[in-house]
């Protein structure tokens, strides 16, 4: 654990450092805050079309090759597409950057199937909780200097971003040891990677079933909201990088202190499946506060109350990985990615254009947060489809004990 919980958290800085900065770089090749959102939200879609095509591939790779080969690979391709994004002179290189980038990157996918390998099921929630903390971490770190560097110049974030990602290249080869032993391999099949496939092979799981669907619902109003919110605090409070790098360090606390610290005491306190629904309804409420919000210090009160609503996607991730084969862990979690990544292709559709349609409000206005106001209903529309599937599953294991008996 300690040696992929360091890569993940490396991996993550680098990522982190461009989030506040992304936008204002995309703005550079705009003429109107209009136009800005658009060439943004066409960058973002970039990235997820080619993460969409890509990640099964990635993961089913890791589960031929090892975790640790696909993992060299994905840092190599973040290196490039830093490097590339901070050096890019016209809008096209941008997207063309970030589709090579969305295409390489798959090492979020690879680390859960990483964990899987060396945890028994009965541990992974509280696993993926400390995986999840690094990333909580990295975020708290990355967007913080991100924000400061880019005060300094907008570029200089993607070359400390492509060093970081090389320095993570560099430990994952001399350091990183191999999780998947040659005898846990399987034969790579083009037939079960491409992305139809990958989410045939997620429904065939016993006991997932409408889970997907649950998965794809949060992880729209996830991406929703990461597509979405450097542009709509600087649209709505007028914050500029530095207090963005502020608002995602304060996420990154909670998700650490959540996931690091409480998610191992809440999984004693009452089951996954009721942890999910927790965190589902709490997550609802929280992007309805923060679509309402009217002042910048009120973004800071929802993120300290969305406690329940860090640890959701967490407890999701492991009710998913206790169902698959031990085998086909990294095809699965690849999946899982690929269904996320759909949702990322979607979003940036979604979320920045809907903002785009309110740009031109005053400072302010509850009626920029619409973006947010969608998030929550799709949130608690995937708390309605998580009850019914966890009640039918119950149900269903009712009706076989009596049987097996």
């Amino acid at each position: 654990m300690p040696f992929i919980m360091l890569t993940v958290l490396i991996d993550m800085i680098s990522i982190g450092l461009i989030i506040p900065v992304l936008p204002k770089l995309v703005g550079t090749f705009a003429r109107t805050p209009t136009e800005q959102v658009g060439a943004y939200a066409t960058v973002a879609m970039a990235f997820a079309f080619a993460n969409f095509i890509g990640s099964p591939i990635l993961g089913a790779l890791s589960d031929r090759f090892g975790r640790r080969p696909v993992l060299l690979m994905g840092f190599s391709g973040l290196a490039v597409s830093f490097f590339g994004t901070a050096l890019a002179t016209e809008y096209w290189m941008l997207v063309a950057v970030r589709l090579f980038s969305g295409a390489m990157q798959a090492n979020a996918a690879v680390a859960n199937a990483y964990v899987a390998d060396i945890t028994p099921p009965e541990d992974r929630a509280k696993r993926y909780g400390m995986l999840g903390a690094m990333f909580g971490l990295g975020f708290i770190l990355g967007p913080v200097i991100g924000g400061l560097l880019g005060g300094i110049n907008l570029r200089l974030p993607f070359f400390v971003a492509g060093t970081l990602a090389l320095c993570n290249w560099l430990y994952g080869f001399f350091v990183l040891p191999e999780s998947l032993p040659p005898d846990r391999r399987q034969p790579f099949s083009w037939k079960k990677v491409n992305p139809v496939g990958s989410l045939i092979h997620l429904m065939e799981l016993k006991g997932i079933g409408a889970l997907l669907v649950v998965i794809a619902f949060a992880s729209l109003a996830q991406f929703i909201l990461h597509t979405t919110w450097a542009l709509y605090t600087e649209l709505k409070f007028g914050w500029d990088p530095e207090q963005i790098g502020a608002s995602l360090f304060a996420v990154g606390v909670m998700s650490v202190l959540v996931q690091g610290v409480l998610i191992g005491r809440f999984t004693k306190w009452m089951p996954l499946e009721k942890l999910a629904i927790v965190g589902l309804i709490s997550s609802s409420l929280c992007y309805a506060g923060w679509g309402a919000a009217t002042e910048g210090w009120m973004m800071y009160a929802v993120i300290a109350a969305n406690v329940f609503g860090f640890a959701a996607a967490t407890t999701l991730q492991s009710l998913v990985s206790n169902a698959a084969d031990p085998k086909s862990q990294g095809q699965t979690m690849g999946a899982v990615s690929g269904l996320s990544s759909l949702m990322m292709v979607l979003a940036p559709v979604i979320g920045p254009l809907l903002l785009k349609e309110v740009a031109h409000l005053p400072r302010g206005d509850w009626r920029i947060g619409a973006p947010y106001y969608l998030c929550a209903l799709l949130q608690a529309l995937a708390t309605v489809m998580a009850v019914v599937h966890f009640s039918r599953v119950r149900r269903a294991a009712s009706r076989e004990a009596p049987a097996s008996a």
